[in-house]
């Protein structure tokens, strides 16, 4: 095995993969930071979010000290920022898991969002708030919802740009296309290095840790049938295609135990005609995210989903899912013109499948949806909205604003108004996958376990590949925050493995 003196070596280069590598560095380790895709393909599915963090805080004073530092006081004169407490995170990562979260992963994330939002800001990560997609203008300010507010300026791409920048300031070596194949072990069973496969063949590296960040198996068609079930190796993918699940089974071939929802994963609304794995132009723009706005119905024009169940960040993981039980695993969002104006900036692309129309029965056509099933389906819906007094007093899209339906199945328990002002504008979307929930256990310092519950010593993961955290469900804005709490943990405890032990 070749000396190569590392004493971390970083398996990915995505947002969890890049924080794991910076902290080892601030540890006392030499880095070295794998990326199996070629160096115009990096970034993992960090690249292709939008870049939102949700985590504590108590507002925007709060905020502002560590976080918004670029922030102007007219600008925060005009914005309104609910805290985020942790309770109220914990309350809401177990209503969407269905109290199936691991409790210590879920405190570990939550108490360590914030701590971790202070060192991206000092790492060189700045942030902006999310105004074109977590806010609604009432009373002319800025009203944020939803419990991610924030994101890294430039997004996903802007995030990996940051934190690479950052890496190459410290000295973090980085080698593109190069993807790890194999973990090697001693009679003791501790990580003495990896077999990788890079342009020239194979080849091995020796070092003392390893972590495991290269994301789950969503780009494996025949790893998401396996586990996902039926139809599932027909999704698109959101993000890159070089997440295969090489990470988790390098793992399990020396004894990890798979945990974890591995018959779960983060999926989206995503436009139907959107290239099989993820577009570095468009980016995460193919997703159509305001359909609480308006109603979404299959290729029959029947409703299928509760589209003002809850907040859009709390029900697109599920509604994804949902898409993928239509026929054709197509669905079409419908608003009129009370809605149009206050759709997220995604719907005005020009990489869109997008008809118009003055009539329901135009809309359907142009869909070749059935026109008798669509036209049945919103007049009892309209039937079904509240009368516009109650609309007036009511009606805001910033809140659960209990403006909903009676006597319709399903009903739309929020922003309910009726579908009647003329043109009539429709999207066509389909499932798209971004990340899979089943992956390996880790204990409280991120070391993976095995299947007799110990730790496999040297071996740490961080990000998507750690199972446990998220089950059928997720809250908008955890992934990255889950990737950079648990990345920073990850690297630290590497370090502190390498320089400890005597391999």
């Amino acid at each position: 095995m070749q000396d190569s003196s590392y004493d971390v070596v970083v398996v990915g280069a995505g947002n969890a993969a890049l924080c794991a590598a910076i902290s080892a560095k601030e540890h006392g380790a030499k880095v070295l930071v794998l990326e199996k895709a070629p160096e115009d393909e990096k970034g993992g599915n960090s690249y292709f979010t939008a870049g939102g963090f949700r985590f504590v805080h108590t507002g925007l004073d709060d905020v502002r000290d560590d976080v918004l530092v670029d922030m102007s006081d007219d600008e925060a004169d005009k914005m309104i920022l609910p805290s985020h407490d942790k309770q109220f995170f914990y309350d809401t990562l177990m209503k969407v898991t269905r109290g199936q979260s691991n409790e210590d992963l879920a405190w570990t994330l939550i108490n360590g969002s914030r701590p971790a939002m202070a060192w991206l800001r000092e790492n060189g990560v700045r942030f902006i708030p999310m105004y074109g997609r977590q806010s609604f203008e009432v009373d002319g300010k800025q009203h944020f919802y939803g419990g991610v507010n924030i994101e890294a300026v430039g997004g996903g791409a802007g995030l990996v740009e940051f934190l690479l920048e950052r890496c190459r300031k410290v000295g973090i070596d980085i080698r593109y296309g190069t993807g790890a194949t194999k973990l090697y072990q001693d009679e003791n069973y501790r990580i003495t290095g990896l077999q990788v496969r890079a342009q020239g063949g194979y080849e091995d590296i020796a070092c003392k840790s390893v972590v495991l960040a290269c994301g789950g198996f969503e780009s494996n068609p025949e790893m998401r049938v396996r586990y996902l079930g039926q139809g599932w190796d027909l999704a698109r993918v959101r993000g890159t295609r070089h997440n295969t699940g090489d990470g988790i089974q390098m793992a399990l071939d020396i004894g990890a135990v798979p945990y974890g929802n591995w018959s779960g994963c983060h999926s989206v609304g995503w436009d139907i005609s959107a290239p099989p794995f993820g577009d570095r132009w468009v980016l995460d723009n193919f997703q159509k995210h305001s359909y609480p706005l308006g109603i979404m119905v299959n290729i029959h024009g029947e409703r299928f989903v509760d589209e003002g169940e809850d907040y859009r960040n709390l029900t697109y993981v599920r509604f994804g899912k949902a898409i993928m039980g239509q026929p054709h695993y197509t669905c079409v969002q419908i608003f009129d013109q009370k809605t149009t104006h206050r759709l997220r900036d995604e719907y005005r692309i020009k990489e869109v499948t997008h008809v118009k129309s003055d009539t329901i029965e135009g809309l359907a056509e142009q869909l070749e949806i059935s026109v008798e099933g669509l036209k049945k389906t919103i007049e009892e819906y309209n039937a079904a909205c509240p009368d516009q007094s109650f609309i007036d007093a009511n009606y805001n899209p910033a809140i659960l604003d209990n403006v909903g339906t009676t006597g319709i199945s399903p009903a739309k328990s929020n922003w309910a108004l009726p579908i009647d002002e003329p043109p009539y504008e429709a999207w066509v979307t389909t499932t798209g996958v971004t990340f899979t929930f089943g992956g390996l256990k880790i204990d409280d310092k991120n070391c993976v376990q095995d299947k007799a519950d110990r730790g496999i010593p040297g071996l740490f993961a961080a990000g998507e590949l750690v199972g446990g955290l998220f089950y059928e469900n997720y809250p908008g804005g955890t992934g990255l925050m889950s990737g950079s709490v648990f990345g920073r943990r990850a690297g630290e405890f590497a370090a502190e493995y390498a320089r400890t032990t005597n391999t």
